[in-house]
């Protein structure tokens, strides 16, 4: 039950924790590695979102600084946190990857009907190997299972092996401005290491706290991709301070985490398609007004959001040609004056580091086509 007596935070306050957590109020003066641990990873379902998160967050953010990092395999990308691609340091791409593995179990369920007579632990046996001589495609491993299984379901082989492994996807996919297909190989052959135990429930608790909360149990479990965590918060909880929402609903903290003025100044901010400020939390309210729920997206296609005072006010699309570059901006309600030139000058400066042509252009429109 929660406390009568645990002070409220407003949809505000918890916009402004959550801001400054995920280095949103104003920009960090951190290495890039040091970033991308502190935020528990960077959603990368798409190449690109890695860098905008980071421009959008860090001091004098170059993407060649994310590049070198993946090149040195210091970080890398995998499937983790909600069973989608996230780049992480090296370190937590092999602890997080074992303590989401019940997630994948759970993917991997779904298509069992096409695994008939298929031994699991064999088919991860010679998906290890066949990784592990080279990197492999998808398609280059369905194919090599399908000689060991060929009545089996060629998608479901390869589901299985994504699931069962934890599969990196090796450079030069994911650098920028360069392009590769998705090649694959374990993340302890990629990162030379001996498997790792799995992260414990209750350090990842605490440093997701640090990155998104305050937050509720059902939060975390969001976030994470994972159920049953009541008790670890529970185990938690004399370590943690407690408050509640406006709607009654607990919710953890860290004591000495910051939790600023509701009414801090939060600038305007581009923020790339699933980034995780938009996804780390049950209850989106603090940065997605209710007006706007379901707008920065249809079904598995997001879009760029463009947050203005900590919330999400406006959709933006990024238009790159050799010789000049153009942002188109479709506010979703009244900006007004002083918020659209905040917002231009921002895209002024993003365009001018993450994008080489000579000549910017910054639109405003009242209707995009956000989903061509």
């Amino acid at each position: 039950m929660v406390s009568g007596n645990a002070p409220v935070l407003s949809t505000r306050a918890l916009n402004r924790a959550t801001m400054e957590r995920q280095l949103l109020l104003s920009r960090a003066d951190v290495p890039v590695k040091e970033a991308v641990g502190r935020l528990v990873g960077l959603q990368a379902q798409n190449t690109r979102p890695p860098y905008f998160q980071l421009f959008s967050r860090l001091e004098g953010f170059a993407p060649a600084a994310l590049s070198e990092l993946m090149e040195s395999r210091e970080v890398v990308r995998i499937v983790t946190l909600r069973s989608t691609i996230h780049t992480h340091t090296a370190e937590d791409a092999l602890t997080l990857r074992p303590l989401v593995q019940p997630a994948r179990d759970r993917e991997l369920n779904i298509f069992r009907s096409g695994l008939t007579g298929v031994d699991l632990d064999r088919l991860s046996s010679l998906a290890t190997e066949l990784v592990e001589e080279r990197p492999r495609t998808m398609k280059e491993l369905r194919e090599e299972l399908r000689v060991h299984w060929p009545d089996a379901d060629p998608q479901s082989l390869g589901v299985a092996a994504r699931c069962r492994l934890p599969l990196v996807q090796v450079t030069p996919r994911g650098l920028w401005g360069r392009s590769g297909q998705v090649a694959l190989t374990t993340a302890g052959h990629w990162l030379d290491s001996s498997p790792q135990p799995a992260a414990s429930p209750d350090t990842i608790v605490l440093r997701y706290l640090g990155a998104f909360g305050p937050a509720s149990v059902k939060d975390f479990q969001m976030w994470a991709g994972l159920t049953r965590m009541r008790e670890v918060f529970e185990r938690l909880r004399p370590g943690l301070v407690t408050f509640r929402d406006e709607n009654g609903v607990e919710l953890f903290d860290l004591p000495d985490a910051p939790r600023p003025d509701p009414e801090t100044p939060a600038p305007p901010r581009f923020l790339p398609e699933f980034d995780n400020v938009l996804l780390g939390h049950a209850d989106r309210t603090r940065v997605i007004p209710s007006a706007y729920k379901g707008r920065n997206g249809v079904g598995n296609q997001a879009y760029g959001t463009v947050l203005a005072d900590g919330f999400l006010a406006a959709l933006w699309r990024l238009d790159e040609r050799a010789d000049h570059a153009t942002v188109t901006v479709q506010a979703l309600g009244d900006l007004g004056p002083a918020t659209r030139e905040a917002i231009t000058q921002e895209a002024v400066d993003m365009l001018g580091v993450m994008t080489r042509a000579p000549a910017h252009d910054i639109r405003f429109a009242t209707f995009v086509d956000f989903g061509e």
